[in-house]
Formats: structure tokens, sequence, C-alpha cells
């Protein structure tokens, strides 16, 4: 089996099944079963010692069952979060509004005298199918009708835009106040920040946190902080976690199948089907909180804009 490297890239080819067929027989069911216990048995045969290596392993695994069973392959690149969500019925009004923007400005050069051809073919396209011709008497009453007209279409379809953005954010808000109020207030108090500017400097960072971190402190010790310490010297310290495949089975059970599969591209429905990874999983989380690191790919973060 190729190993592919567990980075941003492996998102290009996510396996992701966009299609499904519900109605599959009892052989098929036999098929598929057949095809996983023999990919769990391929990846117990291959030792993996770091996160990375048992991902590559299974990110494998999972674009070979989407081969196997000519299953679709998303190659949107889920992993980026950066999908578009405006609707598209939306960006088709906008595109009618700079269109109708633009055909205002060149009617209103038209009506001031500017006869370039240009400007006057794109007059003829705004009144064909009409009676009206640009030699007739009345035509700066038709141009300023025409204008007019334009002018209220947009303020319609402006409309139709707003109703929309506020209806979204009220079934936003809404939907915030149910889940994490918290969060809904500080959203109400400052605006939310985007994450498409650029990054901050390493240097700076570094410096600024080890300005407060690193820097000796005098702490006045009140006398409140002695009676509080005597009080806890006799609570028993928590004991050792100690992670086993049964808590990586219940974490991944209760995950979304295709929801989220974080920045290596791997979705929870993966590591649902393959079984024989919870161990090998339980063992290095529990390595990795013996140790105090992870690796990078788990140590990156997403910057989400909550606009309208």
């Amino acid at each position: 089996m190729v190993e592919k490297p567990a980075n941003v890239d492996a998102a290009v080819n996510t396996p992701v099944v966009v299609d499904s067929n519900d109605g599959g027989t009892v052989a098929q069911e036999l098929e598929l079963e057949h095809m996983r216990s023999t990919l769990e048995e391929a990846i117990v045969e291959t030792r993996t010692g770091t996160f990375c290596e048992t991902d590559s392993i299974l990110f494998g695994a999972a674009l070979a069952v989407c081969r196997i069973i000519g299953a679709k392959v998303s190659t949107a690149g889920r992993a980026t979060g950066h999908s578009s969500a405006i609707p598209a019925w939306r960006r088709r009004i906008e595109e009618r509004i700079a269109k109708a923007r633009a055909l205002i400005g060149r009617l209103i050069c038209f009506r001031s005298g500017n006869n370039r051809p240009r400007i006057v073919r794109t007059v003829r396209m705004a009144f064909a199918g009409t009676n009206v011709s640009l030699s007739q008497p009345d035509i700066t009453q038709k141009l300023t009708e025409r204008i007019d007209d334009l002018k209220q279409r947009i303020a319609a379809w402006g409309k139709r835009i707003r109703r929309y953005t506020e209806r979204s954010t009220r079934f936003n808000q809404n939907r915030l106040f149910q889940s994490d109020q918290k969060r809904l207030y500080e959203s109400l108090e400052r605006p939310m920040v985007s994450g498409t500017g650029p990054a901050p400097n390493q240097a700076d960072t570094v410096a600024f946190w080890c300005g407060l971190w690193s820097e000796p402190v005098n702490h006045s010790e009140s006398p409140w902080t002695e009676v509080v310490a005597s009080q806890c010297a006799g609570i028993t310290p928590m004991d050792p976690v100690i992670i086993t495949p049964d808590y990586v089975a219940e974490a991944v059970r209760r995950a979304p199948n295709w929801k989220s599969p974080g920045l290596d591209g791997l979705h929870h429905y993966w590591l649902k089907g393959f079984m024989v990874c919870h161990s090998v999983l339980a063992r290095q989380f529990q390595e990795a909180l013996n140790q105090k690191s992870l690796p990078s790919l788990y140590c990156h973060y997403w910057y989400h804009s909550f606009g309208s």
C-alpha cells in the first residue's frame, strides 16, 4: 500500500462517499465485509509508530475502498473549510444588479450626449423588443423611464437579499442561543474577525509571550492563600488517565460521519469502519499524553468567519 503524506495536500483527494446505494443485496454486503476484513488485516500487519503513519495507512485504506466500490471521490478540498456559503440564487441576483448598474451608467451617458458606438449599441440592446427608436423625439423621456425601471428592479433585488440576510441572521442567532449563549452575546458585543488577514510574525509572537511569562514577577501573597493551600493539601490527586481502545471507540462512535475531517482529510466514518485501529490510536494517544507532545499535524487551527 502506497503511503500518502498526512498533510494539507491530502485533502485534494479526500475519500468522501458522495453517492451511496442502500438497496444492496446480501452478496454485496458479504463482499464489502470481506473487503473490510482484508484491509483490516493489512492495517494490522503494517506497524505504525506515529500518528502521521497511522493516518497515512487509514487514508490509503479509505481511498482503496472508494476505488473498489466505484464511489465518487471528492476533489474539492473538503478539509480546507473554505467552500462558498453564498447561495447560487443570491450570486445570480448580485450579477443582475451589477449588469443593471452598468446599463444605467451607459444610458445616462447616452442621455448626456455621448454617442460613441459602444454606448449606442448598448442602448439599442436595452430597448430591444420594443417600439422605441433612438431617433424619435421623446427618446429622452424613454431613457428616463428605462433608467427608473432599472433602479426599481435593483431596489427590489436588494430588498430580497436583505430579507434573506436578516432571516439567516435570526436563524443562526436562535440556534446559537440554544447551544452556546455566551458565544452569542460575545458576537453581539463585538463583530466577528475573519482570518483572511496576514498571519502574525513568529518572532514578534514569541517575544510578546516571553515578555509575559518569562519575566519574574513578585506577587503579594495574602493570608487567605495560605488557608486555601492548607485546605487543598488533603485533596487526593486525580488518578493517571489511561486511554483504552474502548475510550477511542466511544469517542469515535459519537462523532459525525462526514463532518469536520480535519487537516488530514480523514473523516470519522473510516475510524468507525476500521476498528482495528482503535488499539493503535489508544497507544499513540497515551504516549502523546505521557510525553506531553503532539505532531504539528494536530497543532494547526482554523479561522472561521460568521458573516451574513
